[in-house]
């Protein structure tokens, strides 16, 4: 190692920090030097020269050890020297790049966009455009892509707004189509247009469809035969099992669920679908890459690996706003065949996917509930002014369209329809301490563990009353809320 020899003694001499440049013209490539200037001059002069080093010395110990001063004591350099060029680092390095809500798909050959599509995607991501101006022009103009051709005078002539017509004549509207198509395929999605044959006919069928559907999973599955299953985002322990129980037993006889993946009954309905084995589709107000709400992360990843379906209307990154949601829910009663309705305040925005089903002649079904609970009123009223009563699986099936009945007992084996109440299996016998704890239990209450013990302090132990618990837990009688809340299954 060469070591650095000192020449002569340094004299104390006051620093003045001025940043010089050799490249005036771009200050933030160059690297600045301090100044050392005795009384009354102020001749440049590299740091180093206050130590006694040589010029080629400082030279070689500077970019070895570049000085660090701190920004208290000279702020506007330590910010100069924050943009100066360190051989640890790059300019070119910025920040990492958020990642995304769901991990994209595996990365294939990106395909192109044909040019219809392309339209389609222009108009919808241009600002000011609805879906029923979309469609009406695109009916006058015959084909979606002659938007890329006409002058703006035509544009304005479609009833298009001005920032939206300027937007599409200047070329903006293509250009943004293509970077969200290539945001598109890097997730592994796709997007499915008015014109395209996987559209689902259902959805052409109301008012204002979407013009241009963002969608994860398989497409086909937004044409099977469906029911929304919406409600409240705070359902009571009843409202919860019967919305699972429901789902379950209706995706079991091969009709899909249709949800908003929001909490409370909407995430039981998919959790009902997904515990059958079969398939779910659920419809965002966000875009199909944002998960909204976070806890259900895994309950989207789930959904994806068991073969369903993610939908939306609004492009990548959208990120949850509270206009999006209303209008989310034309959606869900447009691709389905009927709409059920389990829990809901007279608030709630199941009512807005309620009106949409009237308007849209869907079929209306409801789960009555405790008159004296708050989240009845909705399903309650609804039974009051004509929606038919569910109680189980067979109260939704009987009302079902006969085409759409007929297409489902096809699909379904004969040997997989199971009967009501039936098993191949009889149920396991409990021991008397299990059978105890059931039986205080209920399916639309919650008990807390403090009074499940008081209730059986004459008959059980503590020990043998969390045994039980356990025991009914894991066989799947029972089931856990939060504060060591219990409730039956059903």
């Amino acid at each position: 190692m060469q070591f650095l020899r000192l020449r002569g003694r340094a004299r104390a001499r006051p620093l003045r920090f001025h940043p010089v440049y050799e490249n005036p013209s771009s200050p933030r490539c160059a690297t600045p030097v301090l100044t050392s200037a005795a009384p009354g001059a102020n001749v440049a002069a590299h740091p180093f020269d206050l130590l006694g080093l040589s010029s080629a010395e400082s030279r070689s110990v500077y970019c070895l050890n570049p000085p660090k001063l701190s920004p208290i004591a000279a702020p506007d350099l330590a910010a100069h020297l924050e943009h100066a060029p360190s051989p640890s680092a790059s300019h070119a390095e910025g920040p990492p790049a958020p990642e995304p809500d769901i991990p994209p798909a595996p990365q294939l050959p990106s395909p192109q966009l044909d040019e219809e599509r392309l339209a389609w995607l222009a108009m919808a991501l241009s600002p000011g455009l609805g879906p029923k101006r979309i469609l009406d022009a695109v009916h006058q103009i015959g084909a979606a892509s002659r938007i890329f051709t006409m002058p703006l005078t035509a544009l304005e002539g479609l009833r298009f707004p001005a920032e939206a017509a300027q937007f599409l004549f200047d070329g903006k509207g293509r250009r943004a189509a293509e970077e969200e198509w290539a945001r598109v395929v890097a997730q592994g999605a796709t997007l499915v247009s008015y014109a395209c044959p996987e559209y689902p006919e259902r959805l052409r069928e109301i008012y204002d469809p979407p013009p241009v559907l963002w969608v994860r999973g398989d497409v086909k599955l937004m044409s099977r035969p469906a029911i929304a299953v919406v409600g409240t985002r705070h359902p009571t322990p009843y409202g919860s099992g019967v919305a699972e129980m429901l789902a379950r037993d209706l995706a079991a006889r091969r009709l899909l669920i249709v949800s908003g993946m929001a909490r409370g009954i909407d995430s039981c309905a998919h959790r009902g679908a997904l515990a059958a084995r079969m398939p779910t589709l659920a419809v965002w107000g966000t875009g199909i890459d944002v998960v909204y709400p976070k806890e259900n992360r895994k309950l989207a990843e789930e959904i994806l690996l068991k073969g369903g379906t993610i939908v939306s209307e609004v492009p990548m990154g959208t990120f949850p706003a509270p206009q999006n949601f209303p209008r989310r829910n034309r959606i869900l009663s447009g691709l389905c065949v009927a709409v059920l309705v389990v829990e809901a305040g007279e608030n709630s925005g199941t009512r807005v996917t309620a009106r949409c089903a009237a308007e849209q002649n869907r079929d209306l079904f409801a789960v009555p509930g405790n008159v004296t609970n708050k989240g009845s009123w909705t399903p309650n009223t609804l039974i009051k002014q004509g929606a038919k009563l569910v109680a189980t699986w067979e109260d939704v099936w009987e009302d079902l369209p006969s085409p759409v009945r007929l297409e489902l007992e096809a699909e379904a084996p004969a040997a997989s329809k199971p009967e009501p109440g039936a098993s191949l299996l009889a149920d396991p016998v409990l021991r008397p301490q299990e059978a105890m704890v059931l039986e205080i239990l209920r399916a639309d209450e919650s008990l807390q563990i403090d009074e499940i013990l008081e209730l059986l302090e004459t008959q059980l132990t503590s020990s043998e009353v969390f045994t039980a618990l356990f025991e009914l837990e894991m066989a799947g009688r029972v089931r856990q809320l939060p504060g060591k809340n219990y409730v039956r299954t059903m």
